[in-house]
């Protein structure tokens, strides 16, 4: 063979072959470019491009008076990345040089930790190459701006490794005020109560994103691949902050006072239905109370008394009996088929249907009931049924129970002695609000309202929806049962015998209403024998005349309660708060007569020249123990004024006063004395301050007071 040949072939296959091979490579490259070009295209963006959430800023609920009750502002938590490139570069002196100072700030900044603890922690964090520590969870914006200025902190997180995760923090300026009826926003929104829930869809808008590129290690936003979040709406609701504070705070006072268990307050506005008020509070393990249920709406029980109302409209609207009509209340005890019913008060006699009424008869009522409604008890059910009593009321706020219990005569427990137990209170359960819709219908002249909580909702400021009143039933009975059930209603405060005369007939206003006192099974452990346990209730309107408001008080008692009787309890509570709503919203200008002097301490703090100039004025007894100090603290008692120095408004000291029951001048000339700049929200005295006391502040910083 041919040596030259031989070499020549091999030579040409080899070219052959790359001439093959180049021609694979480029059709695959043509092949990837072309027909799996967008495929791998994607796989590098996924690696490059991510979109990230850009989160809603969610709205906020107002009161109606324009009071903020529940609203969002932004948290931070600082985590620190110790093997951040910047930090462990040249032997990590960028850390080593600002570790010390750095510490110092924080201390300073949010006073919880010295300085030394600070160092210690970020020095153990750094040795142990920590990617991701938690430094403080939780820092308000204020605190996240100074800290942004500190050393280290204020270069790029590449290099000083702290990274900023900023949320939403949804707080309640008012705290307490009406908490459980506002609820709470949780990060899953089906979680929330309150109306945080039923309005969860208004409120938290529309989440947008943005479009992040990775590039030199860090993720940069790709300009014009956003798309804006949609922010929530505001809801303004029913609530009025005044009524609210001053229910909750009556309600308080009463179940210290008693060693009560739970209790609720709600005022309706008669006309339309709003709720302007719903306090619910229950006692807590350390013996605090605070708003843990709703009980006015969420809790269904047997009301007791106060349901005698119902037997009284269903007997007059059939026109069965009239007010006049006799009853004999058999010496106060009655037996049905061996199951004994008896008043509180025995040896009552022969009756009309009115005292049976404003005495609260149980005797009476459940024999009426039996008489004229045992042979058709689905006439009776009916009535119950148009009293709004066998479904929900239809509130806008969802609650976790709260459904009414009242049995058909088709219901298997159904038995002889359901109807004179229901007719006076029992065998049935409802909630307060149920009750309380009932007795707004009798002041409304017969006309149901819907209860309701937000009245509006609003979108940059403006009001773009607004919820009118609306009528669940025209008429419950003819105006003749109205007339009539309005008379036995008053009787029970104006009546010398009736149940709450002693607690509620002393007013300048009438009060109409019924008081309820129930035996209860308490914790499912049913009624209990020896010491009864009680709920007491008290459900009436004001003024009896032209009735603006209605109001349910119902107060559950322990074995320790002292009194337990509707009127005293709950009737005393609601005799309270109607004297301070009538006073503020119907008749403002009304001067008491024969008031007793005051005997209780009052301190004012202000400025000692506008406490002088007071003095002056007032024919007061003064005595002055100033040293010098431009604030001073007056306590009056007695027509008698005690002047001094009020130490905790010391301008001179370098952190932050006690500016609670100061007046908003007063406040804003301290404030404005050391360099802060206050934000306002409400009227009257300061309750509350972002600042705490005591704490440091620097110039220029937001204050935030809450006034009552």
């Amino acid at each position: 063979m041919d040596i030259r040949k031989d070499i020549l072939w091999r030579v040409y296959l080899c070219f052959l072959c790359i001439i093959v091979f180049g021609l694979f490579v480029l059709g695959k490259a043509v092949y990837i470019q072309r027909v799996e070009g967008k495929f791998w295209k994607g796989v590098g963006d996924s690696m490059q491009l991510r979109y990230v959430p850009v989160f809603a800023e969610r709205g906020s609920i107002y009161s109606e008076d324009g009071n903020i009750l529940s609203t969002s502002v932004p948290v931070y938590d600082v985590y620190v990345d110790f093997a951040a490139e910047g930090l462990r570069e040249k032997g990590g002196y960028r850390f080593k040089d600002t570790v010390q100072i750095l510490s110092d700030s924080l201390s300073w900044l949010f006073n919880d930790r010295t300085a030394e603890e600070y160092k210690r922690e970020m020095e153990n964090a750094y040795q142990q190459n920590e990617r991701y520590y938690l430094l403080k969870r939780k820092i308000s914006f204020e605190q996240y701006k100074m800290l942004r200025k500190f050393p280290l902190v204020r270069i790029n997180k590449n290099k000083s490794g702290f990274i900023f995760v900023t949320r939403d923090k949804r707080i309640n300026p008012y705290v307490l005020l009406a908490n459980r009826t506002i609820g709470l926003s949780r990060k899953d929104s089906t979680q929330n109560v309150g109306l945080e829930r039923s309005y969860d869809s208004l409120l938290r808008g529309t989440n947008g994103q943005k479009l992040m590129r990775y590039s030199a290690g860090t993720f940069l936003p790709v300009p014009g691949a956003e798309v804006d979040p949609i922010n929530g709406k505001d809801i303004i609701t029913t609530l009025d902050t005044y009524i609210q504070d001053v229910a909750e705070t009556e309600l308080m006072n009463k179940l210290v006072e008693n060693n009560s268990q739970h209790g609720t307050v709600i005022v309706m506005e008669t006309e339309t239905g709003k709720i302007k008020a719903i306090a619910n509070l229950g006692i807590q393990a350390d013996g605090t109370f605070t708003e843990d249920l709703n009980y006015g709406i969420g809790k269904a029980t047997e009301p007791g008394s106060v349901f005698k109302l119902v037997t009284l409209l269903s007997l007059l609207d059939d026109k069965y009996v009239t007010i006049d009509t006799k009853v004999d209340c058999e010496g106060g005890v009655k037996s049905f088929y061996g199951l004994r019913i008896k008043d509180s008060h025995l040896g009552t006699g022969v009756i009309s249907v009115k005292q049976a009424f404003y005495t609260s008869s149980n005797v009476a009522f459940a024999k009426l009931a039996y008489q004229y409604y045992q042979e058709q008890p689905m006439k009776w059910y009916q009535h119950m049924d148009r009293f709004g009593l066998t479904k929900m009321t239809g509130i806008d706020i969802v609650a976790s129970s709260g459904r009414p219990v009242v049995k058909s005569p088709k219901n298997p427990a159904w038995g002889k002695t359901t109807i004179p137990y229901m007719a006076h209170g029992y065998e049935e359960l409802v909630t307060p609000l149920h009750m309380l819709t009932l007795y707004n219908a009798v002041a409304n002249n017969g006309r149901m309202m819907r209860p309701y909580l937000v009245s509006g909702v609003k979108e940059f400021g403006k009001v773009v929806r607004t919820i009118e009143p609306e009528v669940l039933v025209e008429k419950i009975v003819s105006d003749s049962a109205l007339v009539q059930a309005k008379i036995c209603m008053r009787a029970v405060v104006d009546s010398a015998h009736g149940t709450a005369h002693k607690y509620l007939f002393d007013s300048l206003y009438s009060i109409s209403g019924k008081t309820g006192t129930a035996v209860t099974a308490m914790n499912n452990q049913g009624y209990r024998n020896g010491k009864k346990i009680y709920q007491s209730s008290f459900i009436g309107y004001f003024p009896s005349d032209k009735p603006k408001y209605s109001m349910a008080v119902v107060i559950q008692n322990t074995a320790a309660s002292k009194q337990y009787y509707g009127a005293t309890v709950s009737g005393s509570v609601f005799k309270k708060i109607s004297d301070k709503i009538y006073n503020r919203f119907i008749h403002p200008n009304i001067v008491r007569e024969k008031m007793k002097p005051d005997t209780m301490p009052t301190a004012t703090i202000g400025l000692k020249q506008d406490l002088n100039a007071i003095f002056q004025v007032i024919p007061v007894a003064k005595q002055d123990s100033m040293n010098g100090s431009s604030w001073a603290m007056a306590t009056v008692r007695e027509n008698q004024a005690k002047i001094g120095a009020c130490s905790t408004l010391n301008v001179a000291q370098k952190t932050m006063p006690d500016l609670r029951g100061l007046g908003l001048k007063d406040a804003l000339y301290l404030l404005e004395e050391k360099g802060l700049v206050a934000m306002v929200n409400g009227k009257g005295k300061v309750v509350t301050q972002s600042i705490p006391a005591g704490s440091n502040y620097l110039k220029g910083q937001k204050i935030i007071l809450m006034l009552n």
